[in-house]
């Protein structure tokens, strides 16, 4: 594992590299780029376990914290989608640098899971395939009809901040970013597979939304785990397995 910094435009985001098992210096292999959610951090346990998946299937793993979180730069408080997907396009410049590389593939969960979607399609010819988990494509519907995160407000007079949970607070370029996001445009750019993961009992993004987003893919499974939640604590492996199955199909 090589942990490090990719440096953003002055912001370090935290960042680990993790090689298939058996990895010999000077091969060749795919790449994974896993992100995180809202509130989250590559340390989770659903994101590690995920990065191990790609890892066992000969691909390498590259997780990244977005700005404000974890060990990366920013505060939690300012950050957007906009400088998230400004990170991650700084994230794949630096994965173009690596000799190793051969395809590419992006996953993400939640606001993660946002993230990929949108990059997919700003970027259909780097990825393979794209996987979002559970992704929070409601974000931008919440952000635009007044209704996100723990309140509602007036979607023509953004409030200066915000509660992102009962700790946490996102001022209101936030919401602004997430009106200005067009996930059917970046749905409509994006012909190369798609896997999307959502368990049944979601409490924090209701599964019809990654119905609806599959339904609008012109490539996509949908894995629906009965009796899980957002971040799959109850049958993780189902997961893994459905992520799997996938990327074994893709790299035939």
């Amino acid at each position: 594992m090589k942990e490090f910094y990719i440096e953003d435009d002055g912001i370090k985001l935290h960042a680990k590299l993790d090689m298939p098992a058996g990895y010999k210096e000077g091969e060749k292999c795919p790449l994974a780029i896993v992100i995180h959610g809202l509130t989250g951090h590559m340390e989770e346990t659903h994101i590690i376990a995920v990065a191990e998946t790609f890892n066992s299937l000969g691909i390498a793993s590259l997780r990244v914290e977005m700005y404000g979180h974890g060990k990366s730069g920013g505060s939690f408080e300012n950050h957007n989608l906009f400088k998230w997907l400004n990170n991650a396009m700084t994230v794949v410049d630096y994965a173009k640098t690596l000799d190793f590389v051969t395809d590419m593939y992006i996953c993400g969960h939640s606001q993660g899971g946002v993230n990929a979607i949108m990059l997919a399609g700003m970027m259909p010819d780097i990825f393979r395939a794209a996987i979002p988990l559970s992704p929070a494509v409601m974000i931008t519907e919440g952000a635009r009809s007044g209704r996100i995160l723990t309140g509602s407000f007036d979607p023509d007079h953004v409030p200066d901040e915000m509660w992102a949970n009962s700790e946490q607070k996102v001022n209101g370029n936030y919401i602004r970013a997430a009106q200005m996001l067009d996930v059917d445009w970046a749905i409509s750019h994006y012909k190369n597979p798609v896997l999307i993961v959502h368990g049944d009992e979601d409490e924090a993004i209701p599964v019809e939304y990654s119905r609806e987003a599959a339904a609008k893919y012109s490539d996509a499974k949908l894995v629906i785990i009965p009796g899980d939640d957002h971040c799959y604590n109850y049958h993780l492996d189902q997961v893994l397995e459905a992520v799997k199955t996938f990327m074994e199909t893709v790299m035939r």
